[in-house]
């Protein structure tokens, strides 16, 4: 018999357009602090296949074998606690490597299925009550895609932003009491056209990206030969950028290391909660999150100090969800951004350095 090859994954660095999406990823990958990305666009622009390149690419993490929440053998933050109970008696834990998690939530997954619940068959067999993990569970330490996130049921939404913003799930049924850790990347995307997400809900992601179809002819050619490539030998298409794929794969680590050293200056600070507040911005959830955005780019891009120019390709990202709707104003709200970043900054308005968002390097 022959040996069975790993099925392969579309390349992370062979996606074509779209950097503003894969630009948002990596940062929330480098801070997941950050709070996750909301991806609206058109059908058929590469959101899924994006998501699923970018959990390909970063590296395996270490965790306690046969451990269902992904428990770290070092971090207590990131144990569930039996594991935790054991670190603490001294036992010496089985470590393995393991691929980040990457879970799709299916748009019919029921509470229960995503938090977890009794485990009906031991309870049954053996007489015993016992706690059987959800998808929150498989998620931890990894990436949470949810596509169509507009259509999923309030309550879940619910459920999965309060998990993601404090990296705990907490499960109450029938006697038992679980309470494991929940630290994930959330990942919604979703078509405008088939329902709009509350405004208070989408507020609850830290970035936002517009996908668009290619309307480029040569970079449609471009997309659909890669593609092709591709299907036609899954092997030799990702062999080819193995080199490019390790290369950002290492920068991303390099950037997650040196993210704690990375400083931005009170200066800086005040002017970007002068945006915020010359947008009107609701709350201090905008403010935090471009802090964390503009680090996150600057310790990827090699840096130590934040610069105007990291805040200007994350802002627009950041802010342009939490603007208030006006039926009656034709701007983008990206656009709207922008002129503000540029007004308070004291830079040309439409000055290229803002829309700038292609990875650098």
């Amino acid at each position: 018999m022959t040996p069975t090859r790993k099925r392969r994954v579309f390349p992370f660095t062979a996606i074509v357009g779209q950097e503003e999406m894969k630009l948002a990823l990596l940062l929330n990958v480098i801070d997941p602090r950050i709070g996750g990305v909301m991806i609206m666009g058109d059908r058929g622009t590469g959101k899924s296949t994006t998501i699923r390149a970018l959990a390909d690419l970063l590296p395996a993490i270490d965790v306690v074998a046969g451990d269902p929440y992904n428990s770290s053998p070092s971090d207590p933050d990131l144990q569930s606690s039996e594991v935790r109970q054991r670190a603490e008696r001294g036992e010496q834990l089985p470590v393995e490597a393991r691929q980040v998690p990457m879970v799709d939530l299916p748009l019919g997954a029921t509470e229960d299925r995503l938090c977890g619940t009794i485990d009906i068959e031991k309870a049954l067999s053996e007489g015993v009550r016992a706690f059987e993990p959800g998808l929150l569970a498989k998620a931890n330490r990894g990436l949470l895609y949810v596509d169509e996130v507009n259509l999923l049921d309030d309550h879940l939404v619910d459920v999965l932003l309060d998990s993601a913003a404090s990296g705990w799930n907490t499960v109450e049924r029938e006697g038992v009491s679980v309470r494991h850790p929940a630290r994930f990347v959330l990942i919604g995307s979703g078509n405008p056209e088939e329902g709009e997400l509350r405004p208070q809900l989408l507020d609850r992601f830290g970035m936002s990206v517009e996908v668009r179809t290619v309307r480029d002819p040569e970079l449609r050619v471009q997309v659909v030969d890669q593609r092709t490539s591709f299907d036609a030998d899954p092997d030799s298409f990702s062999d080819r950028l193995q080199s490019t794929q390790e290369a950002l794969q290492a920068r991303v680590v390099e950037a997650q290391e040196r993210l704690p050293q990375v400083a931005i200056d009170d200066d800086l600070r005040i002017r970007i909660s002068a945006v915020c507040g010359e947008l009107d911005v609701d709350g201090l959830r905008g403010d935090i999150v471009t802090n964390r955005a503009a680090r996150a780019l600057a310790a990827f891009e090699g840096h130590v100090e934040v610069s105007d120019d990291d805040v200007a390709r994350v802002v627009a990202c950041c802010l342009r969800h939490r603007l208030r709707k006006d039926p009656l104003e034709q701007i983008d709200s990206g656009e709207r951004v922008v002129k503000t970043f540029c007004k308070v900054f004291d830079r040309p308005a439409g000055d290229p350095s803002a829309f700038q968002l292609a990875l650098a390097g």
